[in-house]
């Protein structure tokens, strides 16, 4: 039986391989480990079909290192000490080339008891782990092996590699360049496959299934619409348009409707979405989009998340509920999430700028002879607790990286600030 065209044309080596050149191109983080064969454990963090497999695979490969591979769906904490004394013998063995590496796939579903049973391993050098995870590592990974283990973006596709990947599939397979292709428009199948390389070969799958044998297969907008609308989930297993549904959500926060918030909620919920992949987006639309026009709204989306943990579903819909109506109707501001921004800006392109000589620390009698901590003012001296002194390094006094939206939150916040330094 002939496998799909996605396991067919999966790369095998790093020239074949697309996309994320930000790691893999020349002088790229992970190019350079496999280059030299000393391959650190790390977490790569992307969405589905960019490649995570695929290249700790080749990494393995290339640096002929013994591979194994757990999912977190379906491994325990048995099957992960399993494979660790597995390795461990591997590493042992006179014929060893490499370090084991263990690939751990949805690693963000391991339970805490199962990442903490990778810390010695990891620590000692009996395995390389290598994650991958569509969710933030920050917060389903344990701190300590997160202190262990780099983490590494990847990113979806962009148009420029999918239309590499497409001519790959046409010129390249054993099957497709038997048969008589011909690509007229490639707008809706980049669009359906999102960025997704695995969604993409998915879909020339699709459209080559349902081509009466020995017609051509002719690709255009008009045929992978309709082809798609027929067989809406035949490259979507994890659920119909997952990311359109979830920026449907969160815009529909940003732009103040109850209404269509709740309903792509509910889409979610009844669709079986991950309900802490739901709180997890609260939380980060309220610190993002609501900010300091209602600071309580990220209390509101931290308590949801936490109690998410507690009492799963379907009660958990309840609280979702709450907090996404509460997040909707709220003020917005977007003011925090500019400035940090702004300043993380500054930052890289200025550099180490020093602090000040009068805002130092200085704990020893040579650094306070030096000048450190002379002339700074105690706030708490002064009136109202406040007395103007220069906080920013000397090359950059002046510049403003907060700048308050228009709500009643902030204007007093702008006012206080006006009486304080004027318009500075």
């Amino acid at each position: 039986m002939l496998a799909p065209l996605a396991e067919r044309l999966r790369p095998k080596n790093l020239d074949e391989y697309i996309g994320q050149t930000h790691l893999v191109g020349d002088g790229g983080v992970l190019r350079r480990m496999i280059d030299t064969g000393n391959v650190s454990s790390f977490i790569l963090w992307g969405p589905p079909g960019v490649g995570k497999t695929t290249l700790a695979k080749i990494i393995a490969n290339t640096t002929k290192s013994p591979f194994y591979t757990l999912s977190a769906v379906n491994a325990g904490v048995k099957d992960v000490r399993d494979v660790i004394e597995r390795c461990k013998t591997d590493a042992s063995s006179m014929f060893s080339t490499g370090r084991p590496i263990l690939f751990i796939d949805e690693i963000h579903r391991f339970s805490k008891s199962q990442q903490d049973s990778l810390l010695g391993a990891v620590e000692n050098g009996t395995v390389t782990l290598i994650g991958a995870t569509t969710e933030n590592p920050s917060f389903e990974v344990i701190r300590p092996l997160l202190s262990r283990a780099q983490v590494y973006v990847l990113k979806p596709l962009e148009e420029p590699e999918l239309q590499t990947l497409l001519t790959r599939a046409v010129t390249a397979d054993e099957l497709l360049k038997k048969s008589d292709v011909t690509v007229e428009q490639t707008e809706a199948l980049f669009r359906f496959s999102g960025g997704d390389a695995r969604k993409l070969l998915n879909i020339l799958d699709l459209l080559m299934q349902s081509t009466p044998l020995g017609q051509p297969l002719v690709i255009n907008d008009k045929v992978v619409v309709e082809r798609l609308q027929e067989n809406p989930l035949a490259y979507d297993k994890q659920g119909e348009m997952h990311y359109d549904i979830i920026s449907a959500f969160i815009k529909s926060i940003r732009g103040s409707d109850p209404d269509a918030a709740i309903y792509w909620l509910a889409r979610m919920i009844e669709g079986g979405e991950d309900p802490v992949f739901i709180a997890r987006r609260l939380a980060i639309v309220a610190a993002e989009d609501i900010g300091l026009a209602n600071p309580n709204a990220l209390l509101l989306a931290n308590a949801t998340f936490d109690i998410i943990h507690k009492i799963g579903m379907p009660e958990g819909r309840i609280p979702l509920a709450e907090c996404t109506i509460y997040l909707a109707t709220s003020a917005k501001s977007n003011s925090a999430y500019k400035a940090i921004d702004a300043a993380l800006a500054e930052v890289r392109q200025s550099g180490n700028l020093p602090v000040p000589l009068h805002i130092r620390n200085a704990p020893t009698s040579l650094m306070k002879n030096l000048g450190y901590g002379t002339n700074y003012k105690y706030a708490h001296d002064y009136p109202g607790n406040f007395v103007r002194q220069q906080f920013l390094p000397d090359d950059i006094t002046g510049n403003r990286f907060w700048n308050p939206c228009s709500n009643p939150a902030e204007d007093r916040l702008a006012e206080l600030q006006r009486n304080r330094w004027g318009d500075r």
